[in-house]
């Protein structure tokens, strides 16, 4: 298979050296300098560029009917616009805010857990994110993808980084050197407490759940998320 790589930093290097020990070839490496995209006979794309970047870079790959997924964060306002000139163009496009293949097991974990426990109003609930101090983007697109899961399967309206509401979910937010990534859930009542966490240890897991996403997608017409890669629910 053949990749263009859309942002060509840390995560992009990653990427670009498990894709080819999965056997796969880079045809297209491009960062902030990169002025025009020639996919040059590109199978699929993957960006992981600049929230300032992201809807170009997809559009491009788009035009050019090449399947592209995006596991850039900090561009979802566009995120509609981006799925609509997907089907327009008969496109492929699929976006997680986060492609660790346990973390779409812990999303899944999350939605079961709030459904459960939303019947228990005396349990109050917050959610922590923790990353390195490199991220330019906060909360995380994963904390802001597990707080909506929550909302959608209880009573909750919104998640707010301020002193939360009674129907809101507080996103506590810490930029810790070196922290590739850690997700923990909270529910606390005065008898007692529940919590699930996700650490990551390095980024090969999101490269690995990356490269996974764009073998499944390269022959594929429509929008989609990892739970279609993963079978998940």
């Amino acid at each position: 298979m053949k990749i263009a790589l859309l942002g060509y930093g840390k995560m992009g290097k990653i990427i670009e050296r498990v894709a080819t020990e999965r056997g796969h070839s880079i045809t297209l490496k491009a960062d902030s300098k990169t002025k025009a995209l020639h996919f040059n006979d590109s199978d699929v794309a993957i960006d992981f560029s600049l929230p300032s970047t992201a809807v170009s870079n997809i559009k491009s790959a788009i035009d050019a009917n090449v399947p592209v997924i995006s596991g850039t964060t900090g561009w979802l306002d566009n995120y509609n616009d981006i799925t609509d000139y997907c089907n327009t163009k008969n496109g492929a496009f699929l976006y997680a805010s986060n492609f660790s293949l346990g973390v779409n097991v812990f999303f899944e974990v999350n939605r079961v857990l709030a459904s459960l426990i939303s019947k228990y109003p005396d349990y109050h609930l917050s959610i922590e994110e923790i990353h390195h101090t490199q991220k330019l983007d906060a909360p995380s697109g994963t904390a802001i993808s597990l707080a909506n899961d929550i909302i959608k399967t209880s009573d909750y309206k919104n998640w707010t980084l301020n002193a939360p509401n009674s129907d809101e979910v507080k996103i506590e937010v810490k930029r810790i050197e070196g922290v590739p990534g850690t997700h923990i859930i909270n529910y606390n009542s005065e008898v007692d407490a529940l919590e699930i966490k996700h650490t990551a240890h390095n980024r090969e897991g999101f490269a690995l759940g990356a490269v996974v996403a764009a073998e499944w997608i390269a022959d594929k017409k429509g929008v989609f998320s990892m739970k279609d890669v993963l079978n998940i629910g």
